[in-house]
């Protein structure tokens, strides 16, 4: 892995409910991060709980005024990059971790012959 993606720190917000349900949208989008396997690539999941002001994720929303959940915080050097559209974060944050995860597999196999797919 290289030092830049080793730098990227990537938060993922998700809510409770003031009834103290689970957002379904963050469940949803949690459920579509597992199956694609792009669980991996977050660090931290931080809990926005509308019944607690002052819990991580509503602290988070208000620092970097966000009012949707879930979002996504991507800290890589001195840059943060907010998202809270789900596939725009994707596209731009994981898409080309996986792209280049895909060629790293294809140049390892094409460097050792010997080695195939399980």
């Amino acid at each position: 892995m290289n030092t830049e993606q080793e730098a990227k720190k990537i938060t993922f917000v998700k809510k409770i409910l003031a009834d103290g349900s689970p957002c379904k949208k963050c469940a949803e989008v949690e459920a579509r991060l597992k199956k694609t396997g792009h669980m991996s690539s977050i660090q931290k999941t931080v809990i926005a709980d509308e019944r607690d002001p002052s819990s991580d994720g509503v602290v988070l929303a208000q620092e970097h005024k966000v009012d949707l959940a879930p979002f996504f915080i991507v800290e890589e050097g001195s840059e943060t990059r907010v998202y809270t559209v789900y596939f725009k974060f994707v596209k731009a944050e994981l898409d080309k971790t996986t792209e280049n995860t895909a060629k790293d597999a294809e140049d390892i196999l094409r460097d050792n012959p010997d080695l195939d797919f399980l």
